[in-house]
């Protein structure tokens, strides 16, 4: 996605940043809730606004394609801003990114995308289909406390596990049960609140009820014919082990284990948080 740098004789120059390699757009964990950003998800929600949380990542190394973590958009915004986010109102940058990735699409991509490389801190989205068709949030809850922040760069540990094949679609079986989509939407309120209060137990729970809903609502989410690994099993191993777990995206992709203690292979993060906090 970014060349790199050339000195005279064909030498590649040794960067000395990371950033000067992968660009310095953020990445984003989509945590509880997520898919009640799509609006064939959101339109069945009784009881609305429902709620999925974004957290956003500092660029510290590049994290795998297919697996989650908007790479795909991040892509799209470093051809759009030249590798760097503008310094811009937020909501204008989203809806600008948004469009630039979806047009014409006639499967657009989630704006949770959009808000979680854009939001600094911990973002709740709240979605609700009679706000503009359900494609934008309704309100964004922002948190940039650095001690939250901190906390959960000590509590979340990522596991790499599969990227999705090519070609895998999650959608081919949709249960939209209203009181599972009202479950779905209630996880990531409670993620949010979670984290907030820097309570792991309550932030695992979250994940792991999210994980259920999204079980029974898009099944294949998790167990598909084109998957080639254990998926449920090795979601199910680390959710009795540790304080909850939950996939980083459908098909896999990085599982996020919630541990106030280490976890073997487990990969930390570096979240990305507005310094005009307080």
């Amino acid at each position: 996605m970014y060349a790199l740098p050339v000195i005279p004789g064909g030498r590649v120059h040794q960067a000395t940043e990371i950033t000067s390699l992968i660009g310095e757009i953020p990445y984003r964990m989509a945590f509880a809730g997520g898919w009640i950003d799509q609006p064939f998800v959101s339109k069945f929600n009784p009881t609305p606004p429902g709620s999925m949380v974004v957290v956003c990542l500092e660029p510290t190394f590049r994290y795998m394609d297919r697996c989650g973590m908007a790479t795909s958009t991040r892509e799209v915004a470093g051809k759009l801003w030249s590798g760097k986010l503008p310094n811009r109102d937020p909501k204008e940058l989203m809806r600008e990114l948004y469009e630039a990735e979806n047009h014409c699409k006639p499967q657009p991509s989630g704006s949770q995308d959009m808000a979680g490389l854009i939001y600094p801190g911990v973002n709740r989205l709240d979605y609700d289909y009679s706000y503009e068709g359900g494609y934008f949030p309704a309100h964004i809850e922002s948190n940039n406390d650095p001690d939250v922040a901190h906390w959960l760069e000590e509590v979340i540990h990522m596991l790499p596990v599969a990227q999705r094949p090519e070609g895998y679609n999650p959608l081919g079986q949709k249960n939209l049960d209203p009181m599972w989509v009202q479950r779905l939407g209630e996880t990531g309120k409670q993620c949010f609140e979670a984290i907030v209060a820097k309570d792991s137990r309550a932030l695992g729970a979250s994940m792991n009820e999210c994980m259920k809903c999204w079980e029974r609502v898009l099944p294949q989410t998790v167990r598909h014919p084109a998957l080639t690994v254990d998926l449920g099993g090795i979601l199910a191993y680390y959710q009795s082990r540790y304080a909850g777990a939950m996939y980083s995206g459908c098909g896999g992709g990085y599982l996020y284990v919630v541990s106030d203690e280490p976890v073997p292979g487990g990969i930390r993060v570096k979240v990305r948080y507005s310094k005009k906090h307080g």
